[in-house]
């Protein structure tokens, strides 16, 4: 049995054999962009690894035989001293699963590679820095006690191991269980020549939707990181900037981005997200996928969809779930007399809790009533605090951070990149005021605001988006009752089914 698959030969396989990120990398090829080199790891080694606690006999002449094409591809040595290749591993199974696998970028930056590194640049600190970045995140990946070796060949075959091993943590356990994941389905492993978004300041990474997650609006919407790789952007520790700033410092690498997005979302015939980085101001794909908007967000795309002739109005309604619609009416705050903190609004709706600090407290509290998890940022070990939340907050990071993803995702409103919010142990600072743990406070996840207890919340009527869909769905049901809204669309659903 053959356990790798070049990403230039995936055309005919399943996602459930090489996960739903590596087809995205074969659109992206054959959408001619940027995409590095590399191989695919299969979701059938994954399940034997788990079966039979070590990687299945004969993986590691196959990944020998993939890195020595890697290495013909790209002209690059593999943990050599000359021209030095490294590589990143990133998890991918068949169901998006955001942040709760392992990830280890900058892999093959041995000592001596690193040398080749730093005389191929001119830039010692670059790979210095980079060569630490490796050992620090492997490092805290490891689940075992072994130490990290010297050699690129065992580096590889140990963090396949290690996102291997990811799959079955208890953080991606819970949220398999919270979105009906099984359990049994594995995770591939996609392995690709490293492309450094920290390499000068011309480099950077980020992350777009070709349409606004929040709104739906037509309109490009992101975040970059200019000098950082891709972790930064996504776990919350570093200041984003708005995705717009790349059209003025690095003006061909928005051209290519934006050609990219209005390229994959004429493929995929829907809104998309895309993850990116730019090393010396040339731009790299890395990721694609549709972009599994909620609520009112995929309301409009639908309906805007249909109106630029891209799906038709049957389509459209079957896009919108009733699950979309119990978040399309918006919950706002009409009186907002006492504001502790503003930031980014990450995810609409409006959500009332006691604030609860650590995710431990927040699984313990919300037995006695709902609970606003506040945090510096979150991570994947936070998965469990974040299902028990009724609502998010976070002092860092942006609309593409974790919390973020996670928070719409479950529908959950939520506040990011609050600038001077101090969490501790048992309290909440932000603007010269301290809160203690278990005050009541209300979020307002459009509007990005923090207010001490419950003041009055209005709901807004639907707008014309909705409108429009639900008088598309009485036309192909022919219900014209003065039944509430989601049956309604239920209804229609039920009929395009049957045809």
């Amino acid at each position: 049995m053959k356990w790798i698959r070049p990403i230039s030969a995936l055309l005919e396989e399943t996602a459930e054999m090489v996960g739903s990120k590596a087809h995205g990398l074969v659109v992206l090829h054959r959408l001619g962009l940027p995409v590095p080199a590399g191989f695919v790891v299969t979701t059938e080694a994954c399940r034997a690894f788990l079966r039979d606690g070590r990687l299945p006999g004969g993986l590691d002449d196959e990944l020998a035989t993939a890195i020595a094409d890697l290495e013909a591809a790209t002209g690059r040595h593999f943990g050599g001293a000359q021209v030095p290749l490294a590589v990143s591993v990133r998890s991918g199974a068949s169901v998006s699963m955001p942040g709760m696998m392992n990830t280890i970028l900058n892999l093959g930056l041995t000592s001596e590679a690193t040398a080749g590194l730093a005389a191929e640049t001119g830039d010692a600190r670059f790979a210095l820095d980079s060569r630490q970045r490796f050992l620090s995140s492997f490092a805290s990946a490891i689940t075992s006690d072994r130490p990290i070796p010297d050699d690129a060949a065992q580096q590889l075959e140990l963090a396949v191991e290690t996102v291997f091993s990811s799959w079955d943590t208890p953080r991606a356990r819970t949220y398999r269980e919270l979105h009906d994941i099984p359990h049994h389905l594995g995770t591939a492993v996609i392995v690709q020549t490293m492309v450094f978004g920290n390499r000068d300041d011309r480099s950077g990474t980020g992350v777009a939707f070709s349409r606004d997650p929040n709104t739906g609006a037509n309109v490009p919407f992101g975040e970059v990181l200019f000098g950082h790789q891709g972790e930064e952007v996504v776990s919350g520790r570093s200041l984003t900037r708005p995705l717009h700033e790349l059209a003025d410092r690095e003006p061909a690498v928005w051209a290519g981005l934006l050609d990219a997005l209005s390229r994959t979302e004429g493929h995929y015939r829907d809104a998309c997200y895309v993850e990116f980085t730019f090393q010396a101001g040339e731009l790299w794909i890395l990721q694609v996928r549709p972009g599994r908007f909620v609520g009112g967000a995929a309301v409009r795309v639908a309906t805007d969809l249909a109106d630029e002739r891209v799906i038709g109005r049957h389509e459209a309604l079957l896009r919108v779930s009733p699950q979309h619609l119990r978040h399309v009416r918006t919950h706002r705050i009409a009186e907002k007399t006492d504001i502790l903190a503003r930031g980014l609004g990450a995810c609409p709706g409006v959500a009332v809790g006691r604030v609860a600090t650590t995710s431990e407290k927040a699984v313990h509290m919300a037995t006695d009533g709902p609970v606003i998890l506040v945090r510096p940022e979150t991570s994947p070990h936070d998965m469990r605090g974040l299902a028990a939340a009724t609502g998010i907050v976070t002092a860092r990071g942006g609309p593409a951070s974790h919390a973020a993803v996670v928070a719409r995702a479950m529908g959950k409103p939520a506040v990011v990149g609050i600038t001077g919010l101090a969490i501790d142990a048992a309290s909440v600072s932000a603007g010269g005021r301290t809160i203690s743990e278990g005050t009541l406070v209300t979020i307002d996840g459009t509007s990005g605001e923090v207010v001490l207890g419950t003041p009055r919340i209005v709901t807004t009527t639907a707008d014309a988006h909705l409108h429009r869909l639900l008088e598309w769905a009485d036309d192909v049901s022919g219900d014209h009752t003065e039944r509430d809204e989601a049956e309604r669309l239920s209804a229609a659903h039920a009929v395009l089914r049957d045809q």
